[in-house]
């Protein structure tokens, strides 16, 4: 199932590939939102984690898995060469926990987008992730939080923003409950963004 070589394919679909790290959630609502799509296809799932959800995701919906590792990523060609063969020209990081190295970026310059569960400029950066960045807002005080889709440069959390939704914050919210009104916001949000943003190209 999963096969780190990717053949060169030369379909004529708009290919991208979904990075994630973790249970795959957002990754399966694009996949489901471009099944039928005529042009835009999932061709690739990128994942840096051996037993990570996602991975059962690509299996179920057929969708060749590529895994990746810490050398290569950073210190390597960040994969491009395998990216490129296979005719990804999109990427979309969709809770995938690595930093993207220069040399992905300088390849797929604006051509990738996050996905962050706050309301950027705040609460981003190196170390926010996941119920870490609930956590903080709700310790803050916030009356509001969301989501912010941006495209991704050399810094964590600091490319251009795309779009962005709120959602409020109530006084007696826990971060699994602020979560769950957030991964909605993505679910709801994530694939129509990432359309628009391919039909650019």
């Amino acid at each position: 199932m999963l096969n780190p070589v990717i053949e060169q394919n030369n379909h004529t679909a708009k290919r991208i590939a979904i990075f994630a790290s973790g249970a795959g959630s957002n990754a399966e609502k694009i996949i489901q939102h471009f099944r039928s799509h005529q042009i835009i296809e999932v061709a690739l799932i990128v994942c840096n984690k051996q037993g990570a959800g996602v991975l059962q995701i690509a299996a179920d919906n057929k969708i060749e898995v590529l895994l990746i590792e810490k050398e290569k990523f950073f210190r390597g060609n960040g994969y491009v060469d395998e990216l490129k063969s296979a005719g990804i020209g999109f990427i979309v990081l969709a809770g995938f926990l690595w930093k993207i190295p220069e040399v992905l970026i300088g390849a797929y310059r604006n051509r990738i987008i996050n996905i962050h569960p706050a309301l950027l400029p705040k609460y981003g950066g190196k170390g926010m992730y996941g119920s870490k960045v609930h956590e903080a807002v709700i310790a803050a005080g916030e009356k509001e939080s969301g989501i912010t889709i941006h495209y991704v440069d050399e810094h964590y959390d600091n490319g251009d923003v795309i779009f962005q939704a709120t959602c409020p914050v109530l006084s007696n919210d826990t971060p699994e409950a602020l979560a769950h009104r957030i991964h909605q916001l993505e679910h709801n949000n994530f694939p129509q963004v990432v359309e628009s943003c391919i039909n650019k190209f």
